[in-house]
């Protein structure tokens, strides 16, 4: 590739990283995990990164047939980036870092949560033996993003969809309205469910109980455990 200063290694990890190991790639590659995503789109989704850098990451993508770029037909006529079918092989690598990094006892959540990144850890933090014997429907109004969950005998299919039915009108069980943040806190934090519909933080249609129910199938792992020479410990 050029350009660009690579390991000089033939592991296949150090390969990896020569690809997506750039500052803000694979970030690139989550936010477009759910479907293809205009330029615009992904400089919202990533409001840390600038236009000259997210330009920059897309092009190397594409070089390196991660992603690859087309034009949406008429009507909508825009350009748009999606990742490769070899590029969406990276889901699990990122749903397994993601795993194992949530255990850091440095982990917090004061930064902001993008729609992409709170559907995905649905996927990693789902528990299946949570979920035995369960046949449930829970939608989501994330900004823009419309998502639904489901929950089959101990298994989760959850991503975006185009459009949500109210659940009085043949929908999912529960329909929440909220921000990836207050969900993530629902799902994982503990937050207090009424609290959050009482200060409008969140609004819910449907089956309170549904999406309780739902929850109870998420979690986060215990921190990792500071070692007795950890710094922390001293």
């Amino acid at each position: 590739m050029t350009g660009k200063r690579w390991y000089d290694d033939a592991c296949g990890m150090a390969l990896g990283l020569n690809l997506v190991g750039d500052r803000w790639a694979l970030h690139v590659v989550r936010e477009l995990l759910l479907g293809p995503k205009r330029f615009a789109d992904l400089r919202g989704d990533l409001p840390g990164i600038s236009s000259n850098v997210l330009a920059q990451r897309l092009d190397e993508l594409e070089e390196r047939v991660i992603v690859r770029r087309r034009r949406l037909p008429p009507p909508a006529s825009a350009w748009v980036y999606e990742l490769t079918e070899w590029g969406a092989e990276l889901e699990p690598v990122i749903v397994h870092l993601g795993r194992w990094a949530v255990r850091s006892p440095a982990f917090g959540r004061e930064s902001r949560l993008s729609c992409t990144s709170v559907v995905l850890s649905m996927r990693t933090m789902f528990r299946p033996e949570a979920a035995a014997g369960l046949d449930l429907r829970v939608g989501f109004r994330l900004e823009e993003l419309q998502v639904l969950g489901r929950i089959t005998e101990g298994s989760l299919d959850v991503g975006p969809v185009d459009a949500l039915a109210a659940p009085e009108h043949g929908g999912p069980a529960a329909v929440v309205t909220t921000t990836p943040e207050v969900l993530a806190g629902i799902l994982y934090d503990g937050v207090a469910l009424d609290e959050a519909l009482e200060s409008g933080a969140a609004t819910l249609e449907g089956d309170r109980a549904a999406l309780v129910r739902y929850a109870e199938c998420f979690w986060l792992p215990e921190p990792a455990a500071p070692t007795a020479d950890d710094p922390a410990e001293r």
